[in-house]
């Protein structure tokens, strides 16, 4: 038992990490720092620039590319420092991230400490955080382009998922340490209707997710800052005006938008349904508790969706409605967890 709580703390605080990654990635993209460092060095790079030669050399490798010379142009080494920063801060965690679950995953297979099932599958799991790395540079490296001033949207939600998916699965394995064992006085037939509606509710939400990666991507929340209406309009004049139609939800800001303002007033609303259904049901109140949580955490995320529409995109306010997502996402998977009544496999 001590072993699944000390196995549980430590997947739990790999999750927190993953968060603020998840957050500092928002950050980056939102100061325009990801292209700041224009080469990859999965080792080396943990070192920064350490004499003023060192720096003027990175400089220059930036002076290079077009967000430079477009946008930033004239800003000075000290305004590359601070954007430089950013993004080292982001890569380091990154690789600490890689210590903190490989060092520990070491130390609890020697103790005996795990199963070998569960050994395997957190090693599985630093094995994709690497490719996530390599992910990543593969994102940066298309803001690198002759015609580009930032990463290519596909390739940031690319990267986006993966992270969101890692997320997810480390949460689940922590939790399922932590409670291996469903709640016995749980009705499946009872809780069966809430479980449905929480997948629904999960999908929903990482499809929202998936949306509001486009819009960072292209930039759209900067447009149509008023809300509800577009412009006026319900739906904008604009949407879908792209040929063939599917371009319109990578390419057409009108479209993104709407998708995702779209999505995320479904997402609300599911999320209330469930939450309705829940509390009219039997189920414990252990599981009521965590749909209660799920239901203030759609509320407070909504609402900072909407605040950073207003106020165009504050770098503060779209690094917190970002991170925010994850942490409604939490506890819906929390949620889902609490509500198991069948436990099939051991870990």
């Amino acid at each position: 038992m001590q072993h699944n709580k000390s196995v549980s703390n430590w997947l739990f605080f790999i999750c927190f990490m993953l968060l603020c990654m998840i957050a500092l990635g928002g950050y980056t993209r939102l100061t325009g720092s990801g292209l700041s460092i224009m080469d990859w060095k999965p080792i080396t790079g943990i070192i920064p620039p350490l004499s003023h030669a060192e720096w003027v050399r990175e400089f220059d490798l930036y002076k290079t590319i077009p967000q430079y010379q477009i946008i930033n142009n004239g800003f000075g080494l000290d305004g590359f420092k601070q954007i430089f920063w950013a993004e080292w801060s982001h890569r380091f965690l990154g690789r600490l991230i890689g210590f903190v679950v490989l060092l520990p995953l070491i130390y609890f297979i020697i103790k005996g400490a795990i199963t070998k099932k569960l050994a395997i599958l957190l090693f599985v799991f630093f094995i994709l955080g690497g490719l996530q790395g390599g992910i990543g540079w593969f994102m940066v490296h298309s803001g690198f382009r002759p015609d580009s001033t930032a990463v290519e949207p596909v390739r940031l939600v690319l990267h986006l998922s993966c992270a969101i998916a890692l997320y997810i699965a480390i949460l689940w394995t922590g939790l399922s340490v932590r409670t291996p064992q469903p709640d016995l006085s749980l009705a499946k037939n009872t809780v069966k209707p809430v479980r449905t509606l929480l997948w629904i509710d999960i999908v929903l939400l990482c499809i929202t997710i998936i949306a509001g990666g486009f819009t960072a991507g292209t930039h759209a929340g900067h447009s149509f800052n008023s809300f509800p209406l577009m412009n006026g309009h319900l739906i904008p004049e604009n949407y879908g005006s792209l040929s063939p139609f599917i371009a319109n939800f990578i390419d057409n800001i009108a479209t993104i938008q709407f998708n995702h303002r779209l999505l995320a007033t479904l997402t609300v609303i599911m999320v209330f349904i469930t939450l309705f259904v829940g509390l009219k049901s039997t189920v414990t109140k252990h599981v009521k508790d965590g749909l209660m949580l799920m239901g203030w955490a759609v509320l407070i995320q909504y609402a900072l969706g909407i605040t950073t529409l207003l106020l165009v995109v504050p770098v503060w306010a779209g690094t917190v409605h970002q991170a925010f997502a994850v942490v409604l996402l939490t506890t819906l998977i929390i949620a889902l967890h609490r509500s198991r009544t069948i436990h099939t496999t051991s870990i």
